[in-house]
């Protein structure tokens, strides 16, 4: 079934910065049109929307630009200054907005931007609504109206976030630890490594000097080599490495080996299940992550359920159904009970805590789960064609996986990027890297792959 919106991606708006769904006249159009949303909605006046970004040079101007929208609708924008995407999740309910958007392009590179829609829980909207905004800007799009500079007031989200999260730990808990941190000269850059030091770490820094223009690029979780590279020389327990908008995190163990995101779910879940706090046995996964994820839930008397990618799918999930813990293998990670949102920081101070509590260190700790062999390739494409249109697409597909013996095969469009994205998992290598060829030359006889 084919997505019927058409600015709205997997996480929000997305595009390179002077495209035509991320420029300051569109912004203006998405913040008019979230008024209008707004008014249209039963939400109790007067509306006000918190703005929050990440260290790209064009964040300022498509603040400003969403702000003069939202103004022309009669709604008051709230300015929340640089701050990870959490941080301005956060910020939503403490500070009385209606709404809340983060301006972020997240792990892309900094000649890309985005635009992030809260709800006044600091829950990501569903498609649905997602679908009537998209109403409102082909409305105004049709028939633009005019738009002044508006003036914004101002809330401090990094620093609300920063003191939430050093209560996590008792203070001093980190005292005598040195802790390798990479913030990609992104948001994190003012959250993380202060955190740790409140707490007491030692702190050794890389991707903290953000100019606009380097954000991701060489450094962070796209990079994790860096902080490897960081925990070996500076002898540091764990090495912590966050994305540009700072909701996801890659983890690195004391020997420089960094830690696939469900050796994560599965050392945190498994930990959280055996003190009985894992809400009713389960942990919330996408449909990313490994089937050895599910082995090690299932062997000590939990389960694993399965969303589509995207961390406000997990969370959905969460709300329907009572669970409390989930993620992506990607890294965005989710402690209901504590945040609506992947949370990097807060999904490393998790891992901290069981590392003190336990005494062990996490080279150990991330042996609770055996990986199937998965193999993951992106292809660029022309085109996305509707995988409906394409005669034979579903027998073929059918056809690769009934080879894996128990293995199985995901094939999905990204949500943000002109590319698709091909998973082939089984119990041994060879097999795993046959499927994922097989795929290759498939996708390649029915579709324009780019470069």
């Amino acid at each position: 079934m084919s997505d019927p919106r058409i600015y709205f991606g997997t996480d929000g708006i997305r595009g390179a910065f002077g495209s035509p769904v991320m420029n300051p006249d569109f912004a203006r159009v998405v913040g008019a049109a979230l008024g209008r949303y707004m008014w249209a909605g039963n939400m109790t006046a007067p509306h006000t929307v918190l703005i929050g970004r990440d260290t790209r040079s064009s964040g300022p101007v498509l603040t400003q630009a969403l702000a003069d929208g939202l103004a022309s609708e009669g709604v008051l924008p709230v300015d929340a200054g640089i701050a990870p995407t959490p941080a301005i999740a956060m910020a939503i309910p403490a500070s009385g907005a209606t709404m809340g958007i983060a301006v972020t392009a997240s792990h892309n590179p900094a000649c890309d931007n985005g635009i992030k829609i809260f709800d006044g829980a600091a829950l990501k909207l569903p498609d649905s609504e997602e679908l009537k905004i998209e109403a409102q800007i082909d409305a105004i799009l049709a028939r633009p109206p005019g738009f002044r500079r508006a003036q914004t007031g101002f809330f401090d989200a990094a620093t609300l976030y920063r003191r939430k999260m050093s209560a996590i730990l008792p203070e001093g808990a980190l005292k005598g630890w040195t802790i390798a941190a990479d913030a990609a000269n992104g948001a994190a850059s003012f959250t993380t490594p202060a955190v740790l030091t409140r707490l007491g770490a030692t702190v050794r820094c890389e991707g903290v000097l953000p100019d606009g223009a380097n954000i991701n690029a060489g450094v962070g979780s796209e990079h994790p080599e860096v902080v490897s590279g960081l925990v070996l020389r500076s002898g540091a327990r764990i090495g912590i490495a966050n994305d540009g908008d700072a909701d996801r995190v890659i983890l690195c163990d004391e020997k420089g080996a960094f830690l696939d995101g469900d050796e994560v779910l599965a050392l945190v879940g498994l930990h959280l299940l055996g003190k009985g706090l894992l809400a009713k046995n389960t942990l919330v996964a996408t449909v990313m992550s490994n089937l050895g994820l599910d082995e090690a839930l299932v062997a000590a008397g939990g389960k694993v359920v399965r969303v589509a990618v995207g961390d406000r799918y997990i969370l959905q999930a969460m709300q329907e159904k009572g669970y409390n813990f989930g993620g992506e293998a990607s890294g965005h990670i989710i402690f209901r009970d504590v945040s609506t949102t992947g949370d990097g920081l807060l999904a490393a101070l998790q891992v901290l805590a069981i590392m003190a509590e336990t005494g062990k260190p996490l080279s150990e700790l991330r042996r609770s789960v055996k990986l199937w062999p998965q193999k993951k390739k992106n292809l660029r494409l022309k085109e996305k064609i509707p995988f409906a249109d394409i005669p034979g697409w579903k027998a073929e597909l059918a056809a690769i996986e009934g080879e894996l013996s128990g293995g199985r095969i995901l094939v999905r469009y990204s949500g943000t990027e002109p590319k698709i994205r091909l998973l082939a998992e089984a119990r041994d290598d060879v097999s795993a890297c046959l499927a994922l060829e097989r795929l290759e030359k498939l996708v390649s006889r029915h579709m324009e792959i780019t470069r």
